[in-house]
């Protein structure tokens, strides 16, 4: 497949494969983009040497050095071991850990959490066997209907900057992948196994926040924050220009828990202090945050924190995040803080709202990090 294209240089019309580049506004050029189906990968495997203008973001959101100063609290993102978890006097240490690392950073590793090795391990290698297939195969997936459980994409919007990947998208329904056949099957089995432990991982960290919120182990499961939700299996190739672009923009997860796994290139960090922090990958490990709409229920007790992914000029980074939120039973009921956690002297930050109130706000075009935002609208002192 073969499009025309023109030189960012000196507009000279030539031809690449694979790929369409136009001289367009930023808008009509995603459009552009989009309509071929081929994704950010093929742009790499075309021979582009300079990224499209669609992918550049301001200056001031990409990383720069020079002014980047050491927080004045040194940050390590806490490494928790869910080893004899089932052991009383362990359990509670495990509950304190993640108690404070929920109400600091919003972000933990997890070590021996109980998805085995082998299957990251062959998680990872189905999400790169599914993105280096040719772009004829992977084109049958593409897809923006919103109603498709199973999809593939490169970016979610047409309006910011777009950011360096590609993304296989699954809506997750009571423990399961929804519409899991229109996978193909060079990658099913291991999405399949992977959900199938990750819930298992889920379900037990329901347990361990509500503890750490000192309510009963049972309490999230049962007003059903965590039961459905969506993972995404994205895929970061090396970029000619890092400098330019990101990863993935600086954002706060909306639902109410992300758990996620990542390979061994790295590029996650998160921003402590007003200073960048590297998440340094462990293998074997996952790593837990704190989204948005946990930090609402919580009034404020657990933070959401932004992150981003940097660009890279070498490896194809792997992430997959599930986000954990509303079972659809609930999803357009009222959402507050929890009222066991108020008290004369800590008093409901948050207005009521509902999910959809939260998505629409957070997927507005102001500012640049969505939850940055968001959150501070739906304070009852917002003015």
């Amino acid at each position: 497949m073969t499009f025309t294209t023109f030189n960012q240089k000196d507009q000279t019309q030539t031809q690449t494969p694979t790929t369409t580049i136009l001289n367009f506004e930023r808008e009509n050029q995603a459009e552009a983009f989009d309509k071929t189906k081929v994704g950010v990968k093929s742009l790499v495997d075309s021979g582009l040497t300079e990224i499209p203008k669609i992918f550049i973001h301001p200056q001031d959101t990409l990383p720069n050095p020079q002014t980047q100063s050491t927080p004045t609290v040194p940050l390590n993102v806490p490494v928790i071991d869910l080893a004899k978890i089932h052991e009383s006097t362990r359990r509670a240490e495990i509950i304190e850990e993640i108690r404070e690392a929920a109400e600091s950073i919003g972000f933990f590793q997890m070590v021996n959490h109980g998805v085995p090795v082998e299957v990251l391990d062959a998680m990872i290698e189905a999400v790169r066997r599914f993105h280096e297939q040719p772009e004829e195969v992977k084109m049958e997936l593409y897809s923006r209907d919103a109603t498709r459980a199973v999809r593939y994409y490169s970016n979610e919007d047409f309006q910011a900057a777009k950011s360096w990947r590609d993304t296989v998208y699954c809506q997750l329904v009571d423990g399961y992948i929804r519409q899991a056949e229109l996978l193909p099957p060079i990658c099913r089995n291991e999405f399949e196994e992977y959900i199938k432990c990750t819930i298992k991982l889920k379900d037990t960290l329901s347990e361990l926040l509500s503890e750490a919120l000192g309510l009963s182990p049972d309490y999230l499961k049962g007003i059903e924050c965590l039961k459905d939700g969506v993972m995404m299996s994205h895929y970061y190739p090396p970029c000619p220009q890092p400098e330019l672009t990101l990863g993935m923009a600086s954002h706060t997860d909306l639902p109410f828990l992300t758990i996620l796994m990542q390979d061994s290139i790295g590029g996650l960090q998160v921003l402590h202090q007003n200073y960048w922090v590297d998440v340094p990958p462990i293998h074997g490990s996952l790593i837990a945050n704190i989204g948005d709409l946990l930090q609402v229920i919580t009034n404020n007790k657990f933070k959401s924190v932004e992150h981003r992914v940097m660009a890279r000029s070498t490896g194809s980074r792997i992430s997959v995040p599930c986000f954990f939120s509303l079972s659809a039973r609930v999803v357009s009921e009222p959402i507050r803080p929890i009222k066991e956690l108020l008290s004369p002297n800590n008093p409901p930050i948050y207005k009521e709202l509902t999910f959809a109130d939260y998505h629409t706000r957070y997927k507005s075009k102001e500012g640049k990090s969505r939850g940055a935002l968001a959150l501070p609208y739906f304070m009852i002192n917002n003015n």
